[in-house]
C-alpha cells in the first residue's frame, strides 16, 4: 500500500490536510518503553506552523491523541495510534483549484491517479501536512533508539543558495549536534542563518517561495546493517526520505561531490580504534555496499521551493480548456525547509528503528538456533 512503509516497525499514515483529523498507526513497536511525551511534544511543536514569521499563518496544535498501544505509560506493544484533529482548516481558499490545478502540486497527478475523487482541499492527501503524524511516529521511534545509544540530529545546510559551514562526520562534535535542536534555524554559522531568514522574508514579501537543504546525521548504528542489493542503507532510507512532500533529491556522504574525484581521494581509509575498526573520512556516509560500516549515517536532502504561491502564475482551465491566470490563496510557507527539520529527523528515526529491529530479530533466530 502507498501509505504504509517499514518492514519490522510498519507506519500507515491516514488523512488530509482539511479532513477532520489526520494521523499514524505504528505496528511492531516494542513492548515496555516508557515514552517522554514532554519530549515527543517538543519535537512536534518544531514542526507545526504558526511559530515563526517565516512559516504559514495556519494554527494547528498538533496535539497527538493517542488512541492504542500505551499502557500506564509503557508500549504495550499492539498497533500503537495517534489522531491529531484539524482544527484550523479554510477550505474555501482552494475551491477554485478544483479547475485550476497548481503549477507544481499535486492536483494535476492527485485528479488522474484518483480520478478526480481526491480531496482538493490543502493538498488533500498529498499535503505537507501529513508530517505531522510522521513527525510523531518518529519522536516515538527516536526514544527507543536512545535506549540503544543512537542518535539522530539534522540541521539546515543551504536555503536560497546561501551555505551553512561544514561538519567534519568522521568525527563530529557531538555537542555541536546536540544543540541543533534548540535553535529556530538550526545551522553552524548565525550569520548564515540570518542571510537564510532575510532571504525568506523577501521571497515571502516577493508572494514567493524558497527552497534548500537539510542534512541528516544518524550516529550509533553498529557495523554490518543493511541487506543488498535492494535492501541496502541508502534505498531504504532514501524510500522514507522520499515521501516527504517536496523532496526532490537525496544523496549520501559526499554525495554528487564523488563523482568530481579520484578514487585517491575519495576513499575512506579503515583504522583500528578502540571502538573498532572506522574509517579516517567519511565519503561514503556510513555505508559501504548498501551495509552501515560503524560511521555516521550522512545525508541530505533537497526541498524544493513551495508550489502554492501567491504570485501570479499561469495554468489550465480545465472546463473550458484554456490556459488562464491563477493566484494561489490560503496559508503557505514561503519555504517549508526550517519546518522539515524536525520530519527529516523523524524519517531517519523510523528507519534506524525498523533497521535495528530487523537486526536484533535475526540475532534472536540465531540464539535459537543455538
Amino acid at each position: 500500500m502507498s501509505s504504509i512503509w517499514g518492514n519490522m516497525l510498519k507506519i500507515s499514515l491516514f488523512g488530509e490536510s482539511h479532513g477532520a483529523g489526520i494521523g499514524v498507526v505504528i505496528d511492531g513497536l516494542p513492548s515496555g518503553h516508557q515514552l517522554d511525551m514532554s519530549e515527543i511534544e517538543k519535537m512536534m511543536q518544531r514542526r507545526a506552523p504558526g511559530k515563526t514569521a517565516w512559516s504559514t499563518p495556519r494554527q494547528e496544535a498538533d496535539q497527538v491523541e493517542i488512541l492504542s498501544g500505551l499502557y500506564e505509560g509503557r508500549t504495550s506493544g499492539t498497533p500503537f495510534a495517534g489522531l491529531i484533529r484539524n482544527t484550523d482548516t479554510r477550505s474555501g481558499d482552494y475551491s477554485n483549484l478544483k479547475i485550476r490545478p497548481r503549477p507544481g502540486h499535486a492536483d494535476l497527478t492527485g485528479m488522474a491517479r484518483y480520478q478526480g475523487y481526491n480531496d482538493p482541499r490543502g493538498g488533500g492527501h498529498f499535503s505537507g501536512r501529513l508530517t505531522a503524524p510522521l513527525t510523531f511516529a518518529g519522536a516515538v521511534s527516536r526514544q527507543i533508539l536512545a535506549s540503544r545509544n543512537v542518535f539522530i540530529a539534522a540541521r539546515i545546510t543551504e536555503i536560497a543558495g546561501i551555505s551553512d559551514l561544514p561538519i567534519d562526520y568522521a568525527a563530529p562534535d557531538m555537542d555541536l549536534l546536540r544543540g541543533f535542536v534548540d535553535k529556530p534555524l538550526p545551522t553552524v554559522s548565525a550569520s548564515a542563518a540570518e542571510a537564510m531568514q532575510q532571504a525568506v522574508l523577501k521571497a515571502k514579501a516577493q508572494t514567493d517561495s524558497v527552497g534548500g537543504v537539510v542534512e541528516g546525521v544518524i550516529v550509533g548504528l553498529p557495523a554490518g546493517l543493511g541487506d543488498p542489493i535492494f535492501a541496502g542503507i541508502e534505498s531504504r532510507l532514501a524510500s522514507l526520505l522520499f515521501s516527504i512532500p517536496a523532496v526532490k533529491g537525496v544523496e549520501f556522504g559526499a554525495g554528487f561531490q564523488t563523482s568530481r574525484r579520484q578514487g585517491s581521494q575519495n576513499n575512506d581509509v579503515p583504522v583500528f580504534t578502540k571502538n573498532g575498526i572506522r574509517m579516517q573520512t567519511n565519503n561514503s556516509g556510513g555505508a559501504d555496499g548498501g551495509i552501515s560500516n560503524g560511521m555516521p549515517i550522512v545525508f541530505r536532502v533537497a526541498f524544493k521551493p513551495t508550489a502554492s504561491i501567491s504570485k501570479p502564475q499561469q495554468t489550465i482551465n480545465l472546463e473550458t480548456g484554456q490556459s488562464e491566470e491563477l493566484i494561489v490563496h490560503g496559508r503557505h510557507d514561503p519555504c517549508i525547509v526550517p519546518r522539515a527539520v524536525p520530519v527529516v529527523e523523524a524519517a531517519a528515526a523510523i528507519f534506524a528503528l525498523d533497521l535495528m529491529m530487523e537486526a536484533e530479530g535475526r540475532l534472536t533466530a540465531f540464539a535459537d538456533v543455538d
